[in-house]
Parts: structure tokens; C-alpha cells; sequence
């Protein structure tokens, strides 16, 4: 069981995201976003004249291309409906996180790259949650070349402390990494 059962109620939003992740023949990785906004309800729109019930109010797209270091080689962002004329205009802008490497700080940088004026609420959203897609994908290979070269790693895991599971006093820590586990030193030299 999901959630408890609601009481009675009636659906006025719907939001979708669909995120894909694919490993590309020149050893670079696509991670795909597409969100969709809609009513299940028909209203006036002073740009697009009526908006019929399910017929998306957004309707975007991104594709973030990586490498294994989760560096932003490219990026192509498409705004195929929004509320207003001028919305697709700012897909542009969003070339500006070119260069960047998702991790620490993610929505940070974005925030100061394409944030507020500078970019688009609904895309900024969607790049911000394309993180950990892009962890998720790349996590099998990443892992497969951990394991052919197992030294241990001098520099602090990116995911520890990220969330509860990963806290560093914490057994996922203890046993993944015993040299950043910061619980009963004892028990971890123990093992």
C-alpha cells in the first residue's frame, strides 16, 4: 500500500515527469526529461485562446548529454507549450550550463546560471531531478570500474551525508566506506 486512502476529492492537476537515461555509442550519456502539465478541465488562455481538458499547459523537454565525470558536454532544451507566447524563447539561455558538472552544489549552480529571469522555473525543476537520474544510470558502470580497481577512495564519497541512508555514522557507510564512517570507529576496524 502507497498512501492511505484519500478522502473524497476531486482531480484539478495533474504533473508528469518522465526521465530516461541512455549510454551513447561515442561513450558519452543522454539523460532525457519531459514533464507535462495538465487539467482535467478546459479554461480560456489569453496566448493559446482555450486549452482543452488534458491538453498540456507545459508540455518541455530537455536532454543533458555527460560524460562519466558528470560533465555537461550538451544541452538542448524545448518548450513545446506553455502559457505564454514568450516561454520557449528563454530555451536558449540554458546553454549556460554547458560545462558544468552535476554533483555537489547542483541546484546552486543552476540557480546562478538560469535562474529566475535568466531561465525557466519548470525547466530548472526538471534539470534540478535529472541529477540523480544521471547517478542512476551511470551508477552499473561506475561501479563495474570501481571494482577493477578496488583501492579504497581518498576523497570523501559524493554521496555520503546526502541523505539519511548515506549518513557517514550510518551502516551503509561502515560497510561501503570504513575510512569516511564516522560512528563506532571500533566496530569498523573490527571487520
Amino acid at each position: 500500500m502507497a498512501l492511505s486512502p484519500a478522502v473524497e476529492r476531486e482531480l484539478q492537476h495533474t504533473r508528469r515527469f518522465d526521465f530516461k537515461g541512455f549510454a551513447r555509442k561515442d561513450g558519452l550519456w543522454d539523460i532525457e526529461g519531459h514533464m507535462t502539465d495538465v487539467k482535467p478541465y478546459g479554461f480560456p488562455n489569453d496566448f493559446r485562446g482555450y486549452i482543452e481538458a488534458e491538453e498540456p499547459l507545459h508540455d518541455m523537454w530537455i536532454r543533458l548529454t555527460i560524460d562519466e565525470e558528470f560533465l555537461i558536454h550538451g544541452i538542448e532544451a524545448v518548450t513545446d507549450a506553455g502559457p505564454y507566447e514568450i516561454c520557449p524563447v528563454i530555451t536558449p539561455n540554458f546553454q549556460k550550463v554547458v560545462g558544468l558538472r552535476i554533483g555537489p552544489g547542483w541546484r546552486q549552480k543552476l540557480r546562478s546560471k538560469v535562474g529566475g529571469v535568466e531561465g525557466c522555473t519548470h525547466l530548472v525543476e526538471m534539470l534540478s531531478a535529472m541529477a540523480t537520474v544521471a547517478y542512476q544510470t551511470l551508477y552499473p558502470t561506475l561501479a563495474k570500474k570501481r571494482k577493477k580497481s578496488p583501492a579504497p577512495p581518498t576523497t570523501k564519497p559524493p554521496l555520503l551525508n546526502s541523505c539519511h541512508t548515506f549518513s557517514s555514522d550510518g551502516e551503509v557507510a561502515r560497510k561501503n566506506w570504513p575510512a569516511f564512517y564516522t560512528g563506532g570507529k571500533a566496530e569498523a576496524a573490527n571487520e
